[in-house]
């Protein structure tokens, strides 16, 4: 069993910056996957940043130029550094893990971001 523990959300003013942290912890943790979702108010939950076994990265393309996702293989933790935060940024992020089958990932329990004028 894996479990993820998130830190770092909380509330800021427009133009403002956070950093997420997310640490993964089990028996026999290999490099997987993870990345970061989002879902605001009354939204659909949408992926934010990916980082795949093999280092590649993705991003949800209304926070390209913004968000900075990286990893620390060894600690088997993903961060997600936020500058420039604007309104529509709120919402409650959530790390995830690659597990055995995509029904099968490890979901943390999530932190909310907000932020305000």
């Amino acid at each position: 069993q894996v479990q993820l523990a998130e830190s770092g959300g909380g509330s800021v003013e427009a133009g403002g910056s956070l950093r997420l942290s997310c640490v993964a912890s089990g028996d026999s943790l290999s490099i997987a996957s993870m990345g970061w979702y989002r879902q605001a108010p009354g939204k659909r939950r949408e992926v934010v940043a990916v980082i795949t076994a093999d280092g590649s990265i993705s991003y949800l393309d209304a926070v390209k130029g913004r968000f900075t996702v990286s990893r620390d293989v060894a600690k088997h933790a993903i961060f997600l550094q936020m500058d420039n935060l604007k309104l529509e940024d709120t919402g409650v992020y959530t790390c995830v893990r690659a597990g055995p089958s995509p029904s099968r990932d490890y979901w943390g329990q999530g932190t909310q971001v907000t932020v305000s004028l």
